[in-house]
């Protein structure tokens, strides 16, 4: 029997010693230890034995199944990790290779202006306000002190829809309706930032569409000092903490007194330069107190309250900031423009 066993084994070492792959393994796994396999027969033949007899023969059963599984295994073993370094030798990546320079968006220009507005202004306790583009001649002009046989409607060409509905031609509109909305005349501190149409031919300073921010404060005792310090602080956020402002008396129907403001140039620090036109200052906004009648019109008793407002072009103010030179520039979607202002590098 041992004879036989020592014959089978040295059969099977042969075959494994052969295989190539997983499946020529578990063919010669079945074809020596299978149901029908010599090995099996041998098995079973080991009910007719005595005890003697099967002590013995399951001894050397026992050494056969325990040496063809050391040297299956070792075999097999042999085989997966030819298979796995194959596969990783096919899969090698190169680290020398430069990588892949995966292409980002970046926010528009006008975005970041936004932005670094409304985190300045909701940082010293304002509301960011926002309101329908389609408006009524009554918000957008009425209750602005602006009525309809006004000389300052003159001032700007307004996209009318019908007599009494219009494209905004100001955010001032939203101031509106905040006051009008306010049931209680709280005091108010708020931004509206958004777009407004002009009849207006485009050019590189000049566009029929545009993008305001305006501010309101309402409240008790508000004077132009408040005002002042408000847009000191907005301009130093935004051009530089060495900015200054200064005001010039203008007119607006809404405020009254009504100013411009201008900052000191950022490009010459006042000196004076081809920017500036040599005179040190670059307009930047309107502001002014804002008028009794229109705290009346809206539902506040302008003996009790006073309030500012100002608007700023953000076309005007990104143009400053990055240097841009022409502001068809903001509306043409060109990729290669906009690369230009991923917020890593221009803050």
């Amino acid at each position: 029997m041992k004879e036989r066993l020592d014959s089978i084994l040295s059969s099977a070492k042969e075959d494994i010693s052969a295989c190539e792959n997983e499946t020529s393994m578990n063919v010669v796994k079945s074809k020596y230890l299978g149901k029908q396999s010599e090995f099996t027969s041998i098995m079973k033949e080991m009910g007719n034995l005595s005890s003697e007899e099967k002590k013995s023969i399951g001894m050397l059963t026992n050494s056969f199944r325990n040496e063809f599984n050391v040297c299956f295994d070792k075999r097999l073993g042999e085989i997966k990790n030819r298979e796995l370094n194959k596969k990783l030798e096919n899969e090698r990546i190169d680290i020398s290779l430069p990588g892949k320079c995966i292409k980002t968006g970046s926010l528009h220009p006008l975005t970041l202006i936004r932005e670094d507005l409304e985190d300045l202004f909701v940082s010293m306790g304002y509301d960011v306000v926002e309101g329908p583009q389609v408006e009524t001649d009554d918000n957008c002009f009425e209750k602005l002190n602006i009525p309809k046989d006004h000389p300052a409607r003159d001032m700007q060409d307004t996209f009318y829809i019908t007599e009494e509905m219009l494209l905004r031609s100001q955010t001032s509109s939203v101031q509106v309706r905040t006051m009008l909305g306010n049931k209680d005349k709280t005091p108010i501190r708020m931004v509206c930032p958004g777009k407004v149409y002009r009849r207006d031919n485009d050019d590189a300073t000049h566009s029929h569409q545009f993008m305001q921010m305006e501010g309101l404060v309402v409240d008790k005792n508000i004077s132009l000092a408040d005002l002042k310090g408000t847009l000191l602080e907005m301009a130093r956020a935004l051009l530089g903490k060495n900015t200054n402002v200064r005001f010039r008396p203008s007119y607006f129907g809404f405020t009254e007194p009504s100013y411009e403001v201008d900052v000191t140039c950022f490009k010459c620090g006042g000196k004076g330069c081809a920017l500036c036109k040599n005179i040190g200052w670059i307009e930047i906004l309107g502001s002014g107190m804002v008028h009794p009648n229109v705290l009346k019109m809206c539902g506040y008793d302008p003996e009790k309250y006073t309030g500012f407002a100002f608007g700023v072009g953000l076309e005007r103010l990104a143009m400053f900031k990055y240097g841009i030179t022409d502001l068809r520039h903001l509306y043409t979607g060109d990729v290669r423009f906009l690369d230009n202002f991923n917020r890593k590098d221009v803050e």
